[in-house]
């Protein structure tokens, strides 16, 4: 692709960086969202907790999308106590579970004829082998496709909303990943570091896609795509032994706040700035630390024809399709 071609999808140019590096954008930069509606998976813990919580002391209404309905209720107290009258509702949501996404869906249509904005945050990160409900590997089912369901089932409900957002978190581990298309559930082999990258290469993929049929179709709503960077989460209660005992010694210490790496995704939510296919993420320490910048994503993840050959087969899996 080229270098036009990225920028138009995700790309950043010189300008923006400077511009961009001359003042970080922070929490104080997220705009008065009163009377927009969003939905949040995974937004009783880490980042997208700490999302849910700037957007409801900005007025927004939201809906929690969670499988953990202890937890999730915990945390509407918690974001209440910061937001006091905050308009927060759980809705219960298994992204492991396409018949739960589709329940989920069906609620929140039930509740609103308009969505704002849709974060697609929940996620999984290398666990043992394993698959969902549907028999699909655990980290490409929930990551990519509980999601890909999800946002096709609400899309109506997006794209007839002024100025509403799709924003999808990926992550940096997407990198060196490839999409494996001769063995989408890794039956045939089975890496964690792998799964999770290409699960989260599939995010972005998806969200390339995603902004190109909203544009043809004409609709003012937009995907963009973020990711946190090295970020103190519990999604790190999978990983093996070894890499547990790296983490803790290596990484943990240098890694930021819930709060800092929800700035990635508060940024491409609610910037007035934001283009449809934008990627956000900070770029100190290789991209782990930091206030959140316009960054590119891999070469890979801009291959339009594997998008598109990513979205047909994510329609065949779910047996969501897409009217646009």
């Amino acid at each position: 692709m080229s270098t036009r071609a990225r920028k138009a999808v995700g790309g950043m140019s010189q300008q923006t960086r400077v511009r961009d590096a001359a003042a970080p954008w922070t929490e104080a930069d997220v705009p008065d969202q009163s009377g927009r509606t969003a939905v949040i998976t995974g937004g009783n813990s880490g980042i997208g907790f700490a999302a849910a919580r700037v957007l409801a002391q900005r007025g927004a209404r939201l809906f929690l999308g969670c499988r953990d309905q202890v937890k999730a209720h915990d945390a509407v107290v918690r974001i209440r106590a910061t937001a006091p009258g905050a308009d927060v509702r759980v809705v219960p949501l298994d992204l492991a579970s396409l018949r739960s996404v589709r329940a989920a869906a069906a609620q929140i249509r039930s509740a609103c004829e308009g969505i704002d904005l849709l974060i697609n945050n929940a996620g999984v990160m290398m666990p043992p082998y394993g698959v969902t409900t549907d028999g699909f590997e655990l980290q490409f089912g929930i990551n990519h496709l509980g999601h890909f369901a999800l946002t096709g089932l609400l899309l109506d409900r997006l794209a007839g909303t002024p100025g509403a957002r799709v924003v999808t978190v990926s992550s940096n581990n997407h990198q060196a990943a490839r999409i494996n298309f001769g063995d989408l559930q890794s039956q045939h082999g089975y890496r964690r570091i792998a799964g999770y990258g290409q699960s989260k290469l599939a995010n972005l993929m998806f969200t390339y896609e995603l902004q190109r049929r909203l544009a043809a179709a004409g609709s003012t709503a937009i995907a963009a795509a973020a990711h946190p960077g090295l970020t103190r989460t519990d999604l790190a209660r999978y990983l093996s032994r070894m890499m547990t005992a790296y983490y803790v010694l290596v990484e943990r210490p240098l890694a930021q706040s819930a709060a800092m790496g929800a700035l990635g995704t508060l940024r491409a939510a609610t910037d007035p700035a934001v283009r449809g296919g934008d990627y956000y993420g900070p770029v100190r320490w290789r991209g782990e630390r930091g206030h959140p910048q316009r960054i590119s994503s891999s070469e890979r993840s801009y291959d339009e024809g594997a998008q598109r050959r990513l979205w047909r087969e994510s329609e065949r899996l779910t047996g969501v399709r897409y009217a646009i």
